[in-house]
């Protein structure tokens, strides 16, 4: 909710202020439309106030502001309003809540009562602090498509008393929020990288307000993946593939604090999605090179995972498409093709489907196979930044094979 012009302020300091004034006016009964609308009003006016004096609580201040803001709207007496208005003293420190506000906001994000996509779009923009036309582009639809679907996901916050703010999305839907929110600033732009440490710091704080093993399965799995991004992208930005990544520039501190995380988790020994994903991650991030990955341990855990539903191939296809993989490392290309065939008609026209027959190809030595399905992969691919790895990935391939 943050525009062009405030970001100027201190981007940073506001991305984490932000969604932690608009919880605490929402905690406490204001309308969230009404609330997010204020506190840009509150934003506008720092623009103007703070550069010349700065307040000795950023958050208070933005607090006071936007509460006038609430009782202008509301108050019809034009005198008693000019005099609030006249008033812009440092404002006295706002009362603070028990806990994180913004876990507190994240929650009512994740209310049930919300489709997936708008879970998502509006924990982006209150939480991630995301204007509405950066996420529209995540999304790959129009700016004006995502403002409709935010402005849908707030009145339902606003609805009847069944669907009041007290009564936030289960803990499931929030980790699945998370993970999603996680993976936008994960494969995103540099710009978005804060994203990704935003979600793992709420996760953190997740941990601390639930014993469920699930929550800490996610935290582990976020730092697993995250130890990993400065070798995601090589120097000209292109993606390297974890095979050939240089893990000279995996951040060994992430990964032993994931590993402890994940330890802890699995105690509970009733193991998730989050906790399996994690372990898997853990075994990448294990091997000191490519070809010491421990692929048999992979399978096994991508056994457990499959495991968890009933129709694996159409309730998760990913895991299936996963497993096929550590099927072809440990039993043998064929055998993994022989499993990939099993999601055709379930992934056959997206491009990971044929990137991983494409891996596995190469795997087996089939060169041509292995460009032709790279083609096909780059074709069907909407991420630039993948299809021109895919690109590469057939160029790479099919001159190898001549």
């Amino acid at each position: 909710m943050i525009d062009e012009p405030t970001r100027r302020l201190d981007e940073g300091a506001l991305r984490v202020l932000v969604p932690r004034v608009l919880a605490g006016l929402v905690r406490r009964g204001e309308d969230f439309d009404a609330a997010e609308d204020a506190l840009q009003e509150a934003l506008l006016e720092a623009l103007r106030v703070w550069p010349e004096h700065p307040p000795r609580d950023p958050r208070a201040w933005l607090a006071t502001v936007a509460t006038r803001r609430l009782v202008d709207a509301r108050r019809s007496d034009a005198a008693r309003q000019r005099r609030e208005e006249a008033t812009y003293a440092e404002p006295p420190p706002a009362a603070t809540e028990e806990g994180d506000d913004t876990l507190f906001l994240l929650f009512c994000c994740c209310h049930p009562d919300l489709a997936p996509p708008s879970q998502v779009a509006l924990t982006l923009r209150a939480v991630g602090g995301l204007t509405t036309r950066e996420i529209a582009d995540a999304f790959y639809v129009p700016e004006a498509t995502m403002a409709q679907r935010i402005s849908r996901a707030k009145r339902v916050l606003a609805g009847p008393p069944a669907r009041r703010l007290d009564q936030p999305g289960d803990l499931a839907v929030v980790l699945r929020v998370l993970y999603l929110v996680y993976t936008a600033g994960h494969i995103g732009p540099p710009t978005r990288v804060d994203l990704a440490g935003e979600a793992i710091r709420l996760a953190r704080q997740l941990t601390l307000a639930t014993e469920e093993p699930e929550a800490r399965g996610l935290l582990a799995l976020m730092l697993l993946n995250h130890a990993r991004l400065r070798a995601r992208l090589d120097p000209e930005g292109r993606i390297v593939t974890l095979d050939r990544q240089n893990r000279g520039l995996w951040d060994t501190r992430e990964i032993a604090e994931g590993v402890r995380v994940l330890q802890s988790a699995l105690a509970a020994r009733r193991p998730g999605r989050y906790q399996i994903e994690a372990a898997i991650a853990a075994l990448h991030d294990d091997a000191a090179c490519a070809e010491e990955t421990d692929w048999p341990q992979i399978l096994a855990w991508y056994d457990d995972l499959v495991a968890l539903t009933d129709d694996p191939e159409r309730q998760d296809p990913a895991a299936v498409l996963g497993r096929a993989v550590a099927v072809g490392h440990v039993l043998g290309a064929a055998a993994g093709l022989r499993e990939t065939d099993r999601l055709r008609e379930v992934l056959g026209d997206r491009h990971r489907w044929h990137a991983v027959r494409a891996h596995l190809h190469e795997l087996d030595g089939d060169l041509p196979a292995a460009a032709t399905a790279y083609a096909e992969a780059a074709r069907r691919a909407t991420n630039v930044a993948e299809r021109d790895h895919l690109v590469r990935q057939a160029a790479r391939a099919r001159a190898a094979g001549r």
